[in-house]
C-alpha cells in the first residue's frame, strides 16, 4: 500500500500575509515616507501625517469599543494597542494646544474613516483593519519611529506614537495574534472576503500618502 503524502496548506495568514506583500510594500516606500524619512519635510509635514493617523485611529478605536464583545473581532481588541492617546500626546508635542481647531481630514482621510466606520455592521472586515494597522504599527513602524525621532530631534512627546508601552514582547504579541487570524473559523470565501477587505486597507493607506505628498510639495521638488 502506497502512502501518500500531502503539502500542507500555508495557514490563513500565511496567506493573507503573501496576498497584502506588494501593497504592504508600496505603502512603505511611498514618497512621503522615504522624504520623512530623510529629513526632507518640515515638521508641519509630519505633523500632518500624525493628524491623518488621529483620524483614522480614532475611527478605528471607535469601532472597537462597538464590536468589544463580538465574537469575530472581540478576541483582537485590546486597550493595550490603543494609538488615539499617544498621537493626542505628539500634536500637544509638535503643535501646541489648541491643535483641534486647526486639524482637518485629506480627502482620501475622511474615505479611508468612512470605509472603517462601515466595519461596524462587519465585524469581519474591522479585523482586516485592524491587522493592518496595528501589526503594521508593531512590525515597520517601531523602526520608522526611531528614525523620526533621530531626523526631527523628538524624544518621547512627538513620537509617542510608535511607542508600545504596554506590549514587552512585539514579535510574542505578532505570533499570537496571528494564531487568533488562524483560529477564526471562516469559510474559504468569507477568508477572501477578508483578504480584499486588507487590499482595500492598504490601497486606502496609500492614498492618504499620495494626498500628504500633493499637501507638502514632493511632487515638485523631485
Amino acid at each position: 500500500m502506497t502512502t501518500m503524502t500531502t503539502v500542507d496548506r500555508p495557514s490563513f495568514s500565511q496567506r493573507l500575509r503573501e496576498r497584502s506583500w506588494n501593497l504592504h510594500r508600496q505603502a512603505e516606500g511611498a514618497g512621503f515616507m522615504k522624504a520623512l524619512m530623510d529629513g526632507e519635510i518640515e515638521r508641519s509635514g509630519y505633523a500632518l501625517m500624525v493628524t491623518q493617523h488621529l483620524f483614522i485611529y480614532d475611527a478605528l478605536e471607535a469601532v472597537s469599543c462597538d464590536l468589544r464583545d463580538n465574537e469575530i473581532a472581540g478576541p483582537f481588541i485590546t486597550e493595550r494597542l490603543s494609538r488615539g492617546p499617544s498621537l493626542r500626546a505628539d500634536l500637544d508635542a509638535l503643535i501646541g494646544t489648541g491643535w483641534l481647531e486647526q486639524v482637518t481630514p485629506l480627502p482620501s482621510t475622511q474615505r479611508y474613516v468612512a470605509r472603517i466606520r462601515e466595519m461596524a455592521d462587519w465585524p469581519d472586515g474591522f479585523v482586516a483593519h485592524h491587522y493592518t494597522r496595528y501589526l503594521g504599527d508593531l512590525s515597520g513602524g517601531l523602526a520608522i519611529g526611531k528614525v523620526v525621532a533621530r531626523v526631527y530631534g523628538l524624544d518621547g512627546a512627538g513620537v509617542s506614537f510608535y511607542t508600545f508601552d504596554q506590549i514587552d514582547k512585539p514579535k510574542v504579541f505578532k505570533d499570537e495574534y496571528r494564531a487568533r487570524l488562524d483560529a477564526v473559523p471562516w469559510q474559504p470565501d468569507e477568508q477572501e472576503r477578508v483578504i480584499d477587505e486588507v487590499l482595500r486597507a492598504y490601497r486606502h493607506n496609500t492614498e492618504v500618502f499620495a494626498d500628504l505628498e500633493r499637501e507638502v510639495g514632493i511632487g515638485a521638488r523631485h
